[in-house]
């Protein structure tokens, strides 16, 4: 299992980083989700459903990713979502905003992927810690460089 924790301070207002999460501006943060359908939609949000194709490369991934816990105050915003990916990772992520003052925002990523069989074990060991760390450093700068242009924009 492959388990991850960042934080980082981004000198944006909290609503605005918190709009680019949404199903609309999701592939602003996350370009290599190509599509992302709602299944289900459920009141409070906890249970909804999406359907998510994220490409790599050629290759095309489909799944179903559900939100597992959801909070939206002025104060802190939090999303964790599940997937199954190829039938071989279970992955959860956690995306939190904590707000500092009118500018400046902490934005916590964390999560878990763990493998399901054998193949997945093998592969979570072979693509390591070190790609796992680029996969959330990647993450971390797009949302940062994706909430200063907005509110550059603003």
């Amino acid at each position: 299992m492959i388990e991850w924790h960042e934080e980082r301070v981004i000198p944006v207002n909290i609503e605005v980083i918190w709009n680019l999460f949404a199903l609309e501006n999701i592939q602003r943060i996350m370009p290599n989700v190509i599509e992302n359908k709602v299944l289900e939609r459920k009141e409070g949000v906890v249970g909804s459903k999406y359907q998510q194709k994220y490409k790599e490369g050629k290759r095309i991934e489909t799944y179903v990713v559900e939100d597992l816990e959801y909070e939206n105050t002025p104060e802190r915003k939090h999303n964790k979502i599940g997937f199954t990916l190829a039938k071989a990772f279970e992955v959860e992520a956690s995306f939190t905003l904590v707000k500092l003052n009118e500018e400046e925002t902490n934005l916590i990523y964390s999560g878990q992927n763990r493998g399901l069989n054998f193949l997945g074990r093998v592969l979570l060991k072979l693509g390591g810690e070190k790609n796992n760390k680029k996969v959330v450093t990647d993450f971390m700068d797009r949302v940062e460089n994706e909430a200063l242009k907005e509110k550059g924009n603003q």
